[in-house]
């Protein structure tokens, strides 16, 4: 793999940073809404704590630290802030909702978690927008697929591992009430921040042309031609893109809040939080194996063929969870469900750094992962949540029904994204 005057050293600690990263989402947020659920007793509350963070990320990034990168071409020093940052609130969030389960004011304390968590989001969102900023930056066309292909590859590593902590960290609430799993995020940020600092002198910020200054500032380019200008289609086809993604999205994590639920519920696999652990584990291990063969698919034979090879998996996957009769079964189904997301994410964005003007990556990009923020929350909370509550606390339904239901909802949804896809999204110069 060949990138763009990225040394040894650097790529080393670019993939340090990721595994670091998304280990400590795996620790975090593997039991995080369980954990709510047995604060707060709802799916729907429950699914608000992704849909309030994506909320203010999106704000963040598309308000602020999108046009903040663009202008002063930070990268990795937003990286670095935004780290450091996080860990230190991770601990004022801790010891606030712990407050609140000491003086038996359970539901309130799962609030306060959700609350804390997204204001701290706002913030912390600029380390996003900093990363895929620098990860365009620093690639082609020709080797970026490849490049997020094995950035995934070992984010996927990351994840496994921190899942699988997760599961002996838990304990049946203890992890969060005692802090003990706020404490080893607050560290692994710290770490990411440091890690991203040392590399950060390894990076120079990409040149800034007068024409990319003034289209920066909205200002008219002199002289410019047809050759220089950003091309207008190819914005109106990653608009369309990011409409068909988010229906996309919205199905495949419509539910990603009951799923975990779903494998604990006594008429159904009743799982410990062991076998949890290893489901979703799962999934990561699947989209580990994909990320790779989907990145180098991504360059060679195009994004759109394998974008849609993920859309079809994605569809499919859904309906299966009802009807698995085993946790090895499940894990297969799951595990195949990451395969096609991974997919989905290693060729999408690589689509979306081709098409995406220079001058306007920091911006446009926020909107990309905003759109793949939607797996935070929201749709559980406008589709999954409220399907699932719905069913059980009016038409009578029971538990099992309405999560199987709710699948089935998903894979429509994911049908209607990758229909519009097809039909205005996918031809791209």
């Amino acid at each position: 793999m060949k990138t763009t005057d990225i040394t040894k050293p650097t790529l080393f600690g670019l993939w340090s940073f990721q595994f670091v990263t998304m280990m400590r989402r795996g620790v975090f947020y593997s039991f995080m809404y369980i954990y709510l659920f047995s604060l707060l007793g709802n799916v729907t509350s429950t699914a608000a704590l992704g849909t309030l963070t994506m909320l203010m990320s999106t704000i963040g990034q598309n308000m602020l630290w999108g046009r903040i990168s663009d202008r002063h071409k930070m990268r990795a020093q937003l990286i670095v802030i935004g780290e450091i940052t996080a860990g230190l609130t991770y601990i004022i969030v801790f010891f606030l909702h712990k407050h609140y389960i000491d003086t038996g004011m359970n539901f309130v304390a799962g609030i306060a978690l959700i609350t804390g968590l997204s204001i701290l989001e706002f913030f912390w969102s600029m380390s996003d927008v900093g990363w895929a900023a620098l990860v365009t930056d620093i690639t082609t066309p020709k080797t970026r697929g490849s490049f997020i292909g094995t950035i995934n590859f070992i984010m996927s590593i990351g994840r496994m591992t921190g899942t699988i902590l997760a599961g002996s960290l838990y304990l049946d609430g203890l992890g969060f009430k005692q802090g003990t799993i706020f404490y080893i995020v607050s560290i692994m940020l710290l770490i990411g921040a440091i890690t991203m600092w040392l590399v950060a002198k390894n990076i120079k910020p990409p040149p800034q042309t007068e024409k990319q200054f003034q289209q920066t500032k909205n200002e008219p380019i002199k002289d410019a031609t047809p050759e220089t200008r950003p091309s207008d289609e190819n914005e109106r086809t990653f608009l369309w893109f990011l409409v068909a993604l988010t229906i996309v999205v919205l199905g495949i994590a419509s539910t990603g809040q009951i799923f975990p639920l779903f494998l604990k519920l006594n008429e159904g696999l009743h799982a410990t939080d062991i076998e949890v652990s290893l489901i979703l584990s799962a999934w990561t291990l699947g989209g580990m194996s994909a990320s790779i063969l989907a990145g180098k698919l991504a360059d060679k034979a195009g994004r759109t063929s394998v974008i849609l090879a993920g859309l079809f998996m994605a569809a499919a996957t859904p309906l299966f969870y009802g009807v698995v009769p085993n946790v090895a079964s499940m894990a297969t189904a799951y595990g195949i469900n990451g395969i096609a997301f991974m997919t989905l994410q290693t060729a999408g964005f690589a689509l979306a750094g081709d098409i995406i003007p220079e001058h306007k990556r920091g911006r446009l990009l926020s909107r990309y992962n905003a759109v793949m923020a939607l797996t935070w929350g929201p749709a559980g909370l406008l589709i999954g949540g409220p399907l699932a509550d719905i069913q059980t606390g009016i038409l009578g339904a029971s538990t099992r029904t309405a999560y199987i239901n709710t699948f089935t909802v998903s894979s429509m949804l994911v049908i209607s994204g990758t229909a519009l896809f097809v039909g205005r999204a996918r031809k791209t110069k």
